[in-house]
């Protein structure tokens, strides 16, 4: 078998994908859990190929042994692997098929209600989880928990994405889960065996347009941007797009409309048991 030129050798490295940068060609470390981190894309395209009770089982444990602020472990997931089931809640969430077709969808909750059940059970005061500090610490638990999940289950094999637009009808779809007072759905995430998946790994802003050194570096974040806007193209003209990313974010964060629903997420809080003053 022919060596491999140099270039072929650098476009297989899992770095240069994540950044389609020709100056940067390998990290100072590499090995097979880097080497996963690195390569995650969104899958959303899913075999009929069930996923057992064990290996949920397996990627829990491994969501669990997320950090957790104060040992609160303020979150909970929901497996949901009924067909009409995630039909409903694919029809509550932005009508995407994949969570169909996905053999289980976890839907991760910020989940204060076991919490507050105890101080009800103790009647003892629970006043601090009404303050928007604890939300955000629900909801941070919740995404350090499925981050986990993802890695666990991309390891095994698993292709995985996350589903924002499980906030697009928050309250619906608590109802839909039984959730109780106190537990509130952030997010989605499918999970099954990749199917026709035809993309890739799709590039990230520079890394030094996120890392800075002892102060935040404005110039720095920014300059990048161009030279992004320009890869990130690349990959979307293979992937059949041609919205510059720039284009997209303003797009996203245009207006109250542009949030799908979102907006309302404050109300919906409250109605569930999140004052968050």
């Amino acid at each position: 078998m022919p060596e491999r030129t140099i270039m072929e050798r650098v476009t297989s490295a899992p770095v240069y994908h994540r950044y389609r940068d020709p100056d940067l060609t390998e990290l100072a470390h590499r090995n097979e859990t880097l080497d996963v981190l690195l390569g995650h894309h969104s899958v959303r395209s899913f075999t009929a190929e069930p996923i057992d009770t064990a290996t949920l089982e397996t990627i829990a444990a491994a969501a669990q042994s997320a950090p957790t602020s104060s040992n609160l472990q303020a979150w909970s997931v929901v497996a949901v692997r009924d067909p009409h089931r995630k039909s409903r809640l694919a029809a509550l969430a932005g009508d995407q098929a994949f969570i169909v077709e996905a053999p289980v969808f976890l839907v991760f909750v910020a989940d204060l209600g076991r919490a507050r059940r105890l101080a009800e059970s103790r009647d003892v005061p629970l006043d601090g989880a009404d303050y928007l500090e604890s939300t955000l610490l629900g909801f941070i638990d919740a995404a350090l928990g499925a981050q986990n999940a993802v890695v666990a289950a991309e390891s095994l094999g698993w292709g995985t994405v996350y589903v924002g637009a499980v906030r697009n009808n928050p309250e619906l779809i608590a109802d839909e889960l039984g959730l109780p007072s106190g537990a509130f759905p952030v997010f989605g995430l499918a999970i099954g065996r990749p199917g026709n998946d035809t993309a890739g790994v799709k590039p990230r802003l520079p890394l030094s347009a996120v890392l800075h050194h002892d102060t935040y570096d404005v110039a720095a974040a920014d300059a990048g941007v161009t030279a992004y806007d320009e890869r990130l193209g690349e990959y979307n003209r293979e992937q059949g797009r041609d919205t510059p990313w720039t284009t997209a974010v303003l797009g996203r964060l245009r207006d109250a409309s542009s949030l799908k629903g979102r907006d309302k997420i404050r109300h919906s809080l409250v109605s569930r048991g999140w004052p968050s003053h």
